[in-house]
């Protein structure tokens, strides 16, 4: 038997009929499309994203010193990532930051790079990191709650 991506004008009137026949008998029901848009859309939304909060930054001071430090807070509700970022020598910087669990692997993503950082307990730094956009991938030893996520993804954000 040879199956074909296209229905001869017979076995058209057969899968009109028999889905007539299932719309019937067994319809979809009315809040079913919505709901599993819905379960779709928010599926996993603990690890694609992670809130973004701005705590400090002067971008536009003259003078370096502590305003050249930008520092940004990150947290899915059950984990929170604090991140310190501080200017380092030729227009790198260095990011040092602390998790409230246990952390198991910290990953910097930029530019289709991946760099793992020095951790040390829920603490965790990166050196020469040049400016442009980046996340940070968070691998937790264990999931905050049963059957949840054991890895935060923060959104881009730039240095």
């Amino acid at each position: 038997m040879t199956v074909t991506s296209e229905a001869t004008g017979s076995d058209a009137v057969l899968l009109a009929a028999l889905r007539r026949t299932w719309e019937t008998v067994d319809p979809v029901p009315a809040e079913f499309v919505d709901a599993m848009v819905a379960a779709v859309a928010s599926d996993d939304l603990g690890r694609e994203y992670a809130l973004l909060t701005l705590l400090d930054s002067d971008a536009t001071s003259p003078v370096r010193g502590d305003a050249d430090m930008l520092t940004l807070q990150f947290g899915d509700g059950k984990t929170n990532l604090l991140v310190h970022v501080t200017p380092a020598e030729r227009d790198l910087h260095r990011l040092d930051g602390w998790v409230d669990g246990d952390v198991a692997d910290v990953v910097l993503l930029a530019e289709g790079e991946e760099r793992a950082a020095d951790v040390d307990g829920g603490r965790f730094s990166i050196d020469a990191v040049p400016s442009g956009l980046c996340r940070l991938r968070v691998v937790l030893a264990s999931a905050p709650v049963p059957e949840g996520p054991a890895e935060l993804l923060t959104p881009r954000f730039e240095i």
